[in-house]
């Protein structure tokens, strides 16, 4: 017998459910404060100029933003004047329905996304990275409606000294946070759904989002919006897809801003711990949920704190490439950093299991079931293309 969900039919669930999203991508769909037991608490948040799935004219396109875009004349490189927000992001904005997630200063929040595919199907894009890409979480009390990606992306760091300081680097995660699945007939969805039940609600339906899991700088002051710049790193790696033997950058990202009020219930997390077997709806990630708070939190100034960002191992696989220069002989010069991975000769391996293709037994295991992780050497590599002019 199906289950009963509240305020929902069975046919909504359905429809939701039968979207095609072979080719979807992701963007942070809502936010969640999580209470000091690491259940969601509150009232959601929306990112900037948010388009609901319930709205007219809702696709994927509304809400994706891709860099670089599709079809650039001059192949797949980032430009100095890439911009990190998509257009309708760009500016403090929110849309009827769609209100700022309001949270205090320390107070943990989720962002929350789906895989699409991206974590249980991985087979259909080939040269993709084991965690699935990296998200990253930039905040600001000082955003521009003109950011670049590369003014911030990898140069805002945890002091909040990189770039122009005026942010920092919150958190590091992988894409895949260990448990989210999207119903599917693959063998990585069917374990994680054996794994991980729930009870299909109005929301998710029947899959089980991602999450990414931060904790808001502890000082930032109350009654100013705080800017949070969500950035899913997911290239293709050189040398596996025989179309991309060179591989490609493929960057997405989410532009949300959080009103900041006083409200210490919301911040209080020192008083009770996670509480284990509770509804996977409205939970935080345990091993994320745990690793904010064992680090303290983040302290210092608001715009250029000392802030400890929250990271899962393994370390992200990465490949970017970046438009450096144009040289007088009409060339470009593009750097690409390149990683390989060594496993320690120290390690022994874990029992073997049948999850996902035989070609990649680790995808879509819980963390106790994983072979150990490579450690990551990256390469810089200067590579010259010809320009037409």
């Amino acid at each position: 017998m199906l289950p009963k969900i509240r305020g929902s039919t069975w046919l909504q669930v359905l429809i939701t459910l039968l979207i095609p999203t072979a080719y979807a991508h992701s963007w942070v769909e809502q936010l969640m404060v999580i209470g000091p037991n690491g259940t969601f608490v509150g009232a959601p948040g929306y990112p900037r100029g948010n388009v609901l799935r319930t709205s007219p004219g809702f696709g994927d396109p509304t809400m994706t933003y891709l860099i670089p875009p599709n079809g650039r004349e001059i192949g797949s490189v980032i430009l100095p004047t890439d911009r990190l927000c998509k257009p309708t992001q760009q500016t403090r904005n929110q849309t009827q329905g769609s209100p700022r997630l309001q949270a205090s200063p320390g107070a943990a929040i989720a962002l929350r996304f789906q895989e699409n595919g991206h974590v249980t199907l991985p087979w259909n894009q080939p040269g993709k990275p084991k965690n699935r890409g990296t998200v990253y979480v930039y905040g600001t009390t000082e955003p521009t409606d003109n950011e670049t990606l590369l003014a911030v992306h990898k140069v805002w760091n945890r002091d909040g000294t990189g770039g122009d300081k005026r942010g920092v680097l919150l958190s590091v995660q992988n894409f895949d946070d260990g448990r989210c699945y999207q119903i599917n007939n693959g063998n990585i969805s069917e374990a994680r759904q054996s794994e991980f039940p729930h009870v299909a609600d109005k929301l998710m339906g029947a899959d089980l989002w991602c999450q990414q899991d931060i904790a808001l700088p502890s000082n930032i002051s109350v009654g100013k919006p705080y800017t949070l710049y969500w950035v899913w790193d997911w290239p293709t790696l050189p040398h596996i897809d025989p179309t991309l033997p060179n591989g490609k950058p493929e960057i997405y990202t989410t532009c949300i801003d959080v009103d900041v009020i006083d409200n210490k219930n919301t911040s209080d997390t020192l008083s009770t711990g996670y509480v284990n077997d509770q509804s996977l709806n409205n939970a935080a990630i345990p091993s994320q949920f745990a690793g904010l708070y064992n680090s303290g939190g983040s302290k210092g100034p608001a715009a250029s704190s000392t802030v400890s960002p929250t990271v899962t191992s393994p370390t992200p696989t990465t490949t970017t490439s970046f438009l450096q220069s144009t040289q007088p002989s009409g060339f470009l010069t593009i750097t690409v950093t390149e990683t390989a991975y060594v496993t320690p000769s120290s390690c022994s391996l874990a029992p073997q299991h049948t999850y996902g293709p035989p070609r990649d037994p680790d995808l879509g295991l819980s963390r106790r079931h994983r072979r150990p992780q490579r450690l990551p050497l990256r390469v810089g590599i200067r590579r010259h293309y010809p320009v037409q002019h």
